[in-house]
């Protein structure tokens, strides 16, 4: 394609071959192979050298197509030059804040690379973790693992948020709360915690904190979150610690891979980060 558009500018065999760098004859031979794959003559070989009517109609597309190979060659120079590419994956119950700082976390440490990161649900992120399509994850604890690894078990502190009390006080109400599909065992471990003081448990499922705290606001439903700055008008916040719902999880990642080495760096540079937003409250490793 170079061959084809100096020649289609330059006009000349020896001046398209010097633009590219190279002697007449490979530059001819070039020409040839295109021309034998394509099945079309590209040029009128008479007096000088003109394109044929094939020859106009490829010449803007190989200009866009070496355009867009220019620009991959230069996006490769930096990625190469700024480090790998850190792909992390965060369950949506992570606060904002703390994502925040856990994308922040291997620059910190000293660690080269840029991050991109994707929230999902733990259920889904274990699975893309495995496949090799996420390098590392933040998942609710407690999950089964299938053979990855995992750091520390951070326990975050929660709130309660429920509609301010009205004049009869305050009524009992269901427990907004994602699908149990997200992440099945941390799902029962939550609902088994507010059950533990022998209380009725109703839960009302939701699709993110956002559609909870509005039937929150609408005096449907009660929220535990981990995210201090989920507020509403008429919405009351309490800690919830009768009984405790910390929010737990943990970073988890490949070990079977060929980079496991480097990832299982850059997983202990994001569990600092997991339990330096939950300094009063870790766990050692589970299983």
């Amino acid at each position: 394609m170079e061959i084809f558009v100096a020649l289609a500018e330059e006009e000349h065999f020896g001046s398209a071959a010097r633009r590219v760098g190279i002697t007449q004859p490979p530059l001819s031979q070039g020409l040839r192979r295109l021309e034998a794959l394509l099945g079309v003559r590209l040029f009128d070989r008479g007096r000088g050298v003109a394109l044929t009517d094939e020859g106009a109609r490829l010449l803007p597309h190989a200009r866009t197509a070496l355009a867009a190979i220019g620009e991959l060659r230069e996006r490769g120079a930096r990625e190469r030059a700024e480090g790998p590419s850190i792909r992390l994956g965060v369950a949506p119950e992570v606060p904002s804040r703390l994502v925040a700082a856990l994308a922040a976390a291997p620059a910190r440490a000293g660690l080269r690379g840029r991050i991109g990161v994707v929230t999902a649900p733990t259920a889904s992120l274990l699975a893309q973790v495995a496949a090799g399509r996420l390098d590392l994850a933040v998942i609710r604890h407690p999950a089964v693992l299938g053979g990855l690894a995992a750091g520390r078990v951070a326990l975050l502190p929660t709130w309660r948020l429920a509609p301010a009390a009205g004049p009869g006080g305050p009524r009992r109400l269901p427990v907004a709360v994602r699908p149990r599909s997200e992440a099945p065992a941390a799902h029962d471990l939550f609902v088994d915690a507010l059950a533990s003081r022998g209380r009725r448990v109703e839960t009302v499922v939701v699709p993110d904190e956002r559609a909870a705290l509005a039937l929150v606001a609408a005096g449907q439903a009660t929220l535990v979150t981990a995210d201090g700055s989920l507020a509403a008008e008429g919405v009351e916040r309490t800690a919830a610690t009768d009984p405790p719902l910390p929010l737990r999880l943990r970073v988890v990642w490949d070990p079977r891979i060929p980079a496991a080495e480097e990832t299982g760096r850059t997983a202990r540079a994001l569990t600092g980060a997991l339990l330096a937003g939950a300094p009063a409250r870790t766990a050692g490793d589970a299983p």
